[in-house]
């Protein structure tokens, strides 16, 4: 059979190749708002991989942080921009993608909003805001891809997946940010809970603590002195998460569920 022509509509993603290990699989990445960062470098590989990527990011919380917004470079994929402190944005954010490519199969949940205040200075506003961008909009991503997951038949290993973050705080103190260690403390927590609700509808859900991940953040002699934390002196890179989120929303990751994976390349924040 000859191979069809791409096509013509600007609207329709890339055909890609049969044969990759994600074709035919529509996964939804969020928190895509950086080159350097984890959820850019996800997507990328999962949209290498084969799969049929909607990214979407929210640039207005870069613009509130340290290393400011900073425009994406040419993505193989469109990038979208929803605000997902809204609590109606979730269930309409899995519609978005529904409508425009037929199903979900993958999401993986990397957004977050951070957050630099300790006990004294956090407040009430502060608080609920992290809660509803970190907490509340992965359980209601949660709930809305459930309803419209197709489950694989009974017998066969099920093909959807649901990945989120957590921040090490279970593993070392984060006391000077409070509403973000918190919150990331609710998302290692939950992990099981939600696992179990999603297998219902033949989803596997896993929580992963990349540990410190060098995304432009840290310069200077902080750089070094974490940098000295890890048996290679080296920080962790995106792509070393990408590649175990690669496992996880593969075939062979399918008996892996309901854990928080601490993949920190060995880091050792007690040195």
């Amino acid at each position: 059979m000859p191979t069809p022509a791409p096509s013509s509509d600007p609207s329709m993603p890339p055909m890609m190749p049969a044969g990759l290990p994600l074709s035919g699989r529509v996964a939804l990445v969020t928190g895509v708002s950086r080159d350097i960062g984890i959820a850019a470098t996800v997507a990328t590989r999962l949209h290498d991989l084969g799969a049929t990527v909607f990214a979407t990011g929210w640039p207005a919380h870069d613009a509130e942080m340290p290393w400011g917004e900073q425009p994406l470079s040419s993505m193989p994929f469109e990038v979208h921009r929803h605000d997902l402190e809204d609590p109606n944005v979730p269930h309409q954010l899995v519609d978005e993608v529904v409508a425009a490519h037929g199903s979900l199969d993958i999401v993986i949940a990397t957004h977050a909003r951070s957050s630099k205040h300790g006990l004294a200075g956090v407040d009430a506003l502060e608080l609920d805001r992290c809660w509803a961008a970190n907490v509340r909009s992965i359980i209601l991503l949660a709930q809305h891809f459930a309803e419209v997951h197709s489950p694989v038949p009974q017998g066969e290993a099920p093909t959807g997946r649901m990945v989120w973050f957590t921040s090490g705080q279970h593993l070392q103190p984060m006391h000077g940010e409070l509403a973000y260690a918190v919150t990331k403390g609710a998302l290692h927590q939950m992990t099981a809970s939600v696992d179990r609700a999603l297998s219902e509808h033949r989803i596997v859900a896993n929580c992963i603590n990349p540990g410190p991940v060098d995304t432009g953040y840290a310069t200077g002699d902080f750089r070094q002195k974490i940098a000295d934390m890890f048996p290679d002196g080296e920080w962790g890179f995106p792509d070393n998460v990408a590649d175990l989120v690669e496992f996880l929303v593969s075939e062979k990751g399918a008996w892996m569920r309901g854990q928080v994976l601490n993949s920190e390349g060995g880091f050792y924040r007690y040195a």
